[in-house]
């Protein structure tokens, strides 16, 4: 039974609710220029941001706003490291500029399932983040390759789960395009109290998967985002798991 989780939301991309949704969670992943976001947008998010205390991470993805970097690419692993490392940068200097700092990146889209699963591109990420700041910490899904990538290259990790999407057998998630891949605010709520009291989510088709998280995702541009969220605070507090940004565990 977990008695604290991190509640995180990937904000910056254009969505709606932002301002609401960041005085409900505890850490926020910005888009830095990748798939979304640009100068005014990542100051406006960091600002917000600050004023409500919550944490502050980037959230780089490939250079594919056309498809919100959510293609698969097969990209040259330099160009990945490089890439990641000035999107980072470009939020960083935001961050301080407001008197901030960033706490950890997370990737986006397809660079994030991308990485969960191919240990020589989670390498690449994990060093595009240490080239900006070893102090960071890189956030990925919980028992991916990220975990294994963080550790090699001396980086605090802070493993992840996802409320609003279905996981695989493996501990994947499900690709958008295939069913069960989204689900509504009554089924995340249902997944959340499994990871919450038993350490395992349900798995698309039936079975379970064992997920040992410290974090735990929205989708900020989600149509429900706003609702799961706030339905999530309350349901967190009455299991008694506390709200806050977690320190991650050292490499």
């Amino acid at each position: 039974m977990l008695t604290h989780l991190d509640l995180n939301a990937d904000l910056g991309e254009g969505g709606a609710c932002d301002a609401d949704l960041l005085t409900l969670a505890s850490s926020a992943n910005i888009a830095c220029g990748g798939h979304a976001g640009d100068a005014d947008s990542m100051w406006r998010t960091v600002a917000l941001a600050l004023q409500h205390g919550v944490a502050l991470g980037a959230h780089p993805s490939h250079p594919d706003r056309e498809h919100f970097g959510r293609r698969v690419l097969d990209r040259a692993l330099a160009d990945v490291q490089a890439d990641l490392t000035a999107q980072v940068q470009a939020l960083r200097a935001v961050a301080q500029a407001q008197g901030g700092r960033l706490r950890h990146v997370k990737p986006h889209g397809a660079l994030y399932n991308q990485a969960a699963a191919d240990a020589a591109l989670a390498d690449a990420v994990a060093a595009g983040v240490r080239a900006v700041d070893p102090s960071l910490a890189l956030m990925g899904l919980a028992g991916s390759a990220m975990a294994g990538a963080a550790q090699r290259h001396g980086l605090r990790f802070i493993p992840e789960a996802f409320a609003d999407r279905g996981y695989r057998p493996d501990g994947r998630l499900q690709a958008r395009t295939e069913p069960g891949a989204l689900l509504a605010p009554p089924q995340a709520l249902a997944q959340v109290q499994a990871l919450v009291q038993h350490g395992r989510v349900p798995t698309v088709g039936g079975g379970w998967v064992a997920v040992h998280a410290q974090s735990l995702c929205v989708h900020g541009d989600g149509p429900d985002a706003l609702a799961l969220m706030s339905s999530l605070r309350s349901a967190l507090r009455a299991w008694g798991v506390a709200v806050r940004a977690t320190e991650a565990a050292e490499p």
